[in-house]
C-alpha cells in the first residue's frame, strides 16, 4: 500500500478487526516461520503474554495469499469455554461460519457429516442454506459431536489449518483426560495442522514440553516476544507523517516503556493519539497523556464493577501486585508484610482464584497484571496518579 493509497484509512493503528498488511508492524521472522511450517504440515504451539499480538498474527498468516488461496482456515478462541461440550460448540460454529463464507458444498458436506446434531440445524429457504440454530444445551454426546468435526475437516476438499486460541483452558475443564481425548483425533489427521496459541506460559508450556503430556513433542515451538523499539518507534512516527501529522521519537518511547512494548495497549494509545491529534500538528506529551486517561475513563465503569465483585482478600492482592508492578515471592512473609495481607494461605487462594479470572498472570515466578490499563486505573485509585 503506497503512502497516499493509505489516507483513504482514517486511522493507521488498527485495533480491532483485520489489519492491512502496511499497517502491520514487523513480525516478519515469525510470520515467515508460522507459515513455513503450517505449509510444510506441522502443527505450531505459539505462546505469548495476552495482548502482544498472536491473535493478529494468526489472522496475518491466514490473510496471506498462499494460506487463504491453498487453504480452510478456522481460528476459535476458547478463553471462555469451560467444558468439552463448550468446546465442541464453539468448534463446530466456527467451522459452520467460516465454510459458509467460503465453501457452500463444503458446508452442505459439514452439516450432513453431523448426524449427532444433523437433526438440529435450520435452513434458510431465501438463500437455500442451512442455518447454525444449535444451542449449546444441543450437544449431548460431545466426544462423539468432536470426532465427526474433525473426521469432516480430514476428507475437506483442500487441507484445512485450525488455530485454537487459549489453548490452556481445556486444563480447567471438568472433563478428566482433554487433552488425550483430542490428541487422539488430531495425531490421525492428515488433511488438517492446527496452531495451539496460549498466554499462560506455564500451563501451555507444561503441556507441550513435559514428556508425560499426550502433546509431548507434538508441535514446532514459537513464542512471541514484544516488538522491538528500534521497530516500533519508527513505524509510529512514520505513520503520523503518512497523515500530514508529527510525533516526536522520545514521545513514542515513552509510551513503548510506560507498557513494556505490550503490543495493544500501546496501539490503543496510539489509535486515540492520532485522533486527538489535527492534520498539520504535533502530537505532544499533553496529547499522549491525556489518550491514556481517555482509554482509562473509558473502561472505568467496566473496572469499578469488575472490583466490587471480588472479595476483599483477591482485592488486597491484585492491589498489592499492581503496587509492584512485577510481584514475586507472593507467599513470603516479606511480601506479606509490605503489603498488610493476611496470611500466605489467603494469598495463596486469592492468587489461584485471580490466576482463574485472568486478572494476574504468572511468568517465570513474577505475577503481573495482564492488562495494563486496569493497572494504571488501580494505581490512580490508590494514590490518584495512573502514571
Amino acid at each position: 500500500m503506497h503512502i497516499n493509497e493509505s489516507k483513504r484509512m482514517k486511522n493507521p493503528f488498527v485495533i480491532t478487526g483485520r489489519i492491512p498488511e502496511a499497517y502491520f508492524c514487523d513480525r516478519r521472522a515469525e510470520t515467515q516461520k508460522m507459515i513455513r511450517a503450517l505449509t510444510n504440515g506441522d502443527n505450531i504451539c505459539l505462546m505469548s503474554p495476552r495482548r502482544m499480538g498472536k491473535s493478529k498474527l494468526i489472522q496475518f498468516c491466514y490473510d496471506k495469499s498462499e494460506m487463504h488461496e491453498a487453504y480452510y482456515t478456522f481460528y476459535i478462541d476458547i478463553l471462555h469455554t469451560s467444558s468439552l461440550a463448550e468446546f465442541t460448540y464453539v468448534f463446530g460454529q466456527k467451522v459452520f461460519d467460516t465454510l459458509r463464507s467460503n465453501s457452500e458444498k463444503m458446508l452442505r458436506t459439514f452439516v450432513q457429516g453431523l448426524k449427532s446434531l444433523n437433526a438440529k440445524f435450520g435452513f434458510d429457504a431465501g438463500s437455500n442454506m442451512p442455518t447454525f440454530s444449535i444451542e449449546l444445551g444441543d450437544i449431548v454426546r460431545p466426544e462423539y459431536t468432536l470426532s465427526e468435526i474433525f473426521a469432516c475437516l480430514e476428507e475437506a476438499d483442500r487441507p484445512c489449518i485450525v488455530a485454537f486460541d487459549e489453548f490452556q483452558q481445556i486444563c480447567r475443564y471438568p472433563e478428566k483426560n482433554i487433552e488425550a481425548l483430542l490428541r487422539s483425533h488430531i495425531q490421525h489427521l492428515s488433511n488438517v495442522n492446527f496452531i495451539f496459541a496460549g498466554s499462560e506460559r506455564h500451563l501451555i508450556s507444561e503441556m507441550f514440553l513435559s514428556s508425560a503430556k499426550p502433546f509431548y513433542n507434538s508441535t514446532c515451538q514459537l513464542e512471541l516476544y514484544p516488538i522491538v523499539p528500534e521497530e516500533y518507534i519508527p513505524f509510529v512516527c512514520k505513520w503520523f507523517r503518512a497523515f500530514d501529522k508529527q510525533i516526536a521519537e522520545e514521545e513514542v518511547e515513552k509510551v513503548y516503556q510506560l507498557f513494556e512494548g505490550n503490543t495493544y495497549c500501546m496501539q490503543r494509545t496510539f489509535h486515540e493519539a492520532f485522533i486527538n491529534t489535527s492534520s498539520g500538528e504535533a502530537c505532544t506529551q499533553e496529547i499522549i497523556r491525556r489518550s491514556i486517561a481517555d482509554i482509562i475513563e473509558d473502561n472505568g465503569h467496566a473496572y469499578s464493577r469488575m472490583l466490587s465483585q471480588i472479595p476483599t482478600r483477591q482485592k488486597e492482592l491484585l492491589y498489592a501486585i499492581a503496587k509492584e508492578g512485577k510481584a514475586e515471592k507472593i507467599t513470603g512473609g516479606a511480601f506479606i508484610k509490605r503489603h498488610t495481607l493476611l496470611s500466605a494461605s489467603s494469598v495463596q487462594a486469592a492468587m489461584k482464584k485471580l490466576l482463574e479470572l485472568d486478572l494476574i498472570t504468572q511468568d517465570d515466578g513474577f505475577y503481573t497484571i495482564p492488562d495494563r490499563f486496569l493497572l494504571l486505573y488501580i494505581r490512580q485509585l490508590m494514590d490518584g496518579n495512573a502514571f
